[in-house]
């Protein structure tokens, strides 16, 4: 290129990139924004309160799922309002969904597998509007009793796309199959929910236990048990984690030898901290 040439180059590309004009600074200061019975199918009881913190991202703002508990027939999100509350106050830059789903009624309507698969509409209905809402595609899933089993079922068996990047179980089930053999009180339980008995349907006990979808690409996940429990008994929890062992997926167990079936007081609270802690070490 000559000299000339050169120059008028020049010349042009300087008048170009003067007329450019600058891309706006990124939002940085998204005001926060709560959903409440936000629908996820057509049933009444498949609805999510979701809650999206100020400042939020979708390169770094990552949700938090709550799932009740109640045997799968009874329980609602409002009884997880308080853990949603503490969380959200010592977790400020994640969003939570707390969510209901069908409940199993007479082991004749909404039964197995219909909580399961209301947890995965749930968890696709939000991913599918994470650029609405601003927010990755980054989870941690948790639950209590039923609805930690429910949190389990999903993240070791219902992720293909590895978004949960840690689970928090309290005193969920695991082991569907040992939990019918453990009484009539656990068997009366699971043929509730499962509509049928063990001999006459294996396969859906079978199917239905998260401990038999645990691989060395689990998520991180933390137990918590208390010794006295005598509806999810505390083996539940050590098979879970003698597992997760197995497989060189990161745990921790909490245990109080003294709680049964939920707890309250200082040791809710030390587990409120416990978890707090656990999803800051491991969810990056």
């Amino acid at each position: 290129m000559n000299r000339s040439l050169f120059l008028l180059w020049l010349t042009i590309s300087v008048v170009l990139l003067s007329c450019k004009k600058e891309a706006p600074p990124p939002d940085l200061h998204t005001p926060a924004v709560n959903y409440t019975n936000m629908a996820y199918g057509n049933d009444a009881r498949q609805v999510m309160d979701i809650f999206l913190p100020e400042g939020r991202t979708i390169q770094h703002t990552k949700t938090i799922f709550i799932i009740h508990g109640g045997g799968w027939t009874e329980g609602d999100k409002a009884d997880m309002a308080e853990a949603v509350a503490y969380l959200k106050k010592e977790l400020p830059l994640y969003a939570f969904v707390n969510v209901n789903y069908r409940l199993a009624s007479n082991g004749s309507v909404n039964i197995f597998p219909a909580q399961e698969e209301d947890i995965k509409s749930a968890v696709g209905f939000y991913l599918n509007r994470s650029g609405e809402y601003l927010v990755s595609e980054d989870l941690v899933m948790g639950g209590a009793s039923a609805g930690a089993h429910l949190a389990m079922l999903h993240s070791y068996k219902n992720d293909p796309g590895k978004h949960v990047k840690a689970v928090v179980d309290f005193f969920g089930p695991t082991d569907l199959v040992a939990l019918w053999n453990e009484g009539v009180l656990q068997q009366w339980a699971l043929l509730g929910a499962v509509g049928r008995l063990y001999t006459d349907n294996p396969d859906i006990y079978v199917n239905s236990s998260p401990l038999n979808f645990i691989t060395n690409q689990s998520p991180p996940t933390i137990a918590l048990q208390g010794g006295a429990d005598f509806i999810v008994i505390p083996a539940q929890t050590t098979s879970l984690v003698n597992r997760l062992i197995e497989q060189g997926v990161k745990n921790q167990l909490v245990y109080y030898p003294l709680e049964s079936h939920g707890w309250a007081g200082a040791n809710l609270l030390d587990s409120y901290n416990k978890i707090i802690a656990f999803i800051k070490e491991n969810v990056k």
